[in-house]
């Protein structure tokens, strides 16, 4: 089992290998591992490991709040994510290697970075000014009959691309290149898709390639089917609103 010591970038969201990731970082433990990052060597990556949030707050309360108006807010590395930081995250995550770090005048930092390799989450240290998270290296099998089902995926995907700029009355750029290597078809489309955090964080932990492709092609003919019917609203935002008996 390769294991590795990392930097750890809870987020709302869900970071798949090969997708570009912009951040604006601001909060100090995470201003303090961009400092850290850039004292890495010019010829080494500056890594670290990204994972979806299961039960906290991207960003720890910074003024007092309900239901106690007079109590400090929470403060330290793992801020917002209870006793234990490591049972707040789901536990694959992905790394990420930042290809710019960039401070502001006013000490907070821009930073773009890209995903590479599919991580498991063995445990976390909090004792520094950043969360360190030990983390498994996860290989990505192929499956079987992955190619066919990259091939399938795609398809769908391009109606499903239809059908969303359609429900959002945008236009649909149908000259960009898709892949067809059947582990980037599964993270782009992963990525791509108006999902909500647990369906893409099941989408990056599934078992193999294929596995991953299956159930993209179900929720692409799902989706597409519920956008054709409810053409002015794509399905996701359902679940952001309040719901109306009328």
């Amino acid at each position: 089992m390769t294991t590795v010591r990392l930097p750890l970038f809870p987020l709302n969201s869900v970071l798949f290998p090969g997708l570009v990731l912009p951040l604006n970082v601001f909060e100090e433990r995470y201003r303090a591992m961009m400092r850290t990052l850039l004292k890495t060597p010019e010829d080494e990556p500056r890594r670290f490991a990204v994972v979806a949030i299961r039960d906290g707050h991207e960003v720890a309360p910074s003024a007092p709040g309900m239901p106690d108006p007079t109590a400090e807010p929470e403060r330290g590395p793992a801020a917002g994510f209870g006793p234990d930081p490591a049972h707040a995250f789901h536990q694959v995550g992905c790394v990420a290697d930042a290809a710019t770090v960039r401070e502001r005048a006013d000490g907070t930092f821009e930073v773009l970075a890209t995903g590479t390799t599919r991580v498991r989450l063995l445990s976390v240290d909090a004792s520094g000014p950043f969360l360190v998270a030990e983390l498994e290296e996860l290989a990505e099998e192929p499956g079987d009959e992955a190619g066919a089902l990259a091939e399938g995926v795609l398809r769908s995907f391009r109606q499903y691309q239809k059908r969303l700029a359609g429900a959002r009355e945008r236009s649909l750029s149908t000259g960009a290149d898709l892949p067809d290597e059947p582990s980037v078809v599964s993270y782009l489309v992963a990525a791509a898709m108006v999902l909500d955090t647990p369906t893409k964080q099941r989408l990056l932990q599934a078992p193999d390639t294929s596995s991953r492709l299956r159930d993209e092609l179900k929720l692409l003919r799902s989706e597409t089917s519920i956008i054709r019917s409810l053409p002015s609203l794509p399905s996701s935002d359902l679940t952001r609103g309040p719901t109306s008996l009328n």
